[in-house]
């Protein structure tokens, strides 16, 4: 037989594999294989019923139990992602479908799986007072874990806000307290003077420090949860702390923004008990985490206050589990 005609039939197109090869080197089970970074299209659900494609930065694993394999299949959860998650819109059941495919397509080689999805909520908010609407962007991060029988789906949300030192602005107070006396030091004045003075520099001689400040919640969905409720999470976050951070601005808006920092001052420890308050009264969420980050405007650090729910096996007070802002 010539060297051309050699390969003749099938075995010779069969393909090595390598992973199924008995394991020579160090025995063990892995707490979690997978892969990080996968790029997925995807639908969530907006305020008003609408699909929203966006971009998912997807984490994909399961454990591996038996110590003597190679490894996981990893092809296996790229092509569940594929052909469940790829082009769909994220519900709570999709998603446990999907950990259930990664479990499934693996036999005996695992018995939990754990899929995350990054991306970013674009929703269009309105003016505080005009008739106007604009986008504004929320950083999401979904993620389910099966385990078992069980399942678990958390989901987490950055909300920015506007946080005014009630510190600060006792010390303006003060300020232009003192600036009145100055002006008119013992004299008897009538309302039209102490309103036309409050309408100049002089009048206001001193404003209170604000920064720009993020909100980071944690939720564990009930069972019984059918969507993402990303929209309600934000509405209830923004509504506890009244004073959210604007998209398109007037005038007007902008005033009323003034007036809401001016009614809400809040050090970092209030503004974390408001979200716990509100977290609390959330009959969608079983346990939440909290962490608020006041970026401060007068100091070269950060002011942070953190919060739980505090229920049994529900999320820990961990310095690991703080996320960074």
């Amino acid at each position: 037989m010539s060297a051309t005609n050699a390969c003749t039939d099938l075995s010779c197109n069969i393909l090595p594999d390598i992973a199924s090869q008995p394991h020579a080197g160090p025995k063990g089970t892995l707490n979690w294989v997978g892969m990080s970074a996968i790029e997925i299209p995807v639908f969530v659900l907006n305020a008003t019923g609408e699909k929203i494609q966006t971009l998912a930065r997807v984490q994909a694993y399961v454990n591996l139990m038996d110590p003597h394999s190679k490894g996981i299949h990893m092809s296996r959860l790229y092509l569940a992602l594929d052909n469940l998650l790829s082009m769909h819109e994220l519900t709570p059941e999709l998603l446990r479908k999907t950990v259930t495919q990664f479990v499934e397509s693996h036999g005996s080689l695992s018995t939990a799986a754990y899929l995350e999805c990054r991306f970013n909520y674009f929703e269009k908010r309105s003016s505080l007072v005009s008739d106007n609407r604009g986008w504004k962007n929320y950083p999401v991060r979904v993620a389910a874990t099966l385990r078992g029988q069980q399942f678990d789906l958390e989901v987490q949300v950055e909300v920015p806000y506007s946080s005014t030192c009630p510190c600060s602005a006792a010390l303006a107070r003060q300020l232009i307290q003192e600036g009145f006396r100055d002006q008119f030091g013992e004299a008897v004045v009538n309302a039209q003077q102490v309103y036309d003075w409050l309408g100049t520099t002089q009048g206001i001689s001193a404003t209170p420090h604000s920064q720009r400040s993020m909100a980071q919640v944690k939720v564990k969905l009930a069972e019984k949860i059918r969507n993402l409720p990303l929209t309600s999470l934000i509405d209830r976050i923004e509504n506890a702390l009244q004073t959210p951070v604007q998209a398109a601005v007037k005038r007007e808006d902008e005033q009323e923004f003034a007036r809401l920092n001016a009614a809400n001052l809040m050090f970092c420890e209030d503004a974390a008990r408001r979200l716990k308050v509100a977290m609390s009264e959330d009959i969608s969420v079983r346990d939440f985490w909290i962490r608020v980050n006041h970026l401060e405007s007068l100091h070269a650090h950060n002011a942070v206050s953190v919060a739980i729910k505090g229920i049994e096996g529900g999320y820990q007070d961990d310095p690991h589990d703080y996320m960074t802002c």
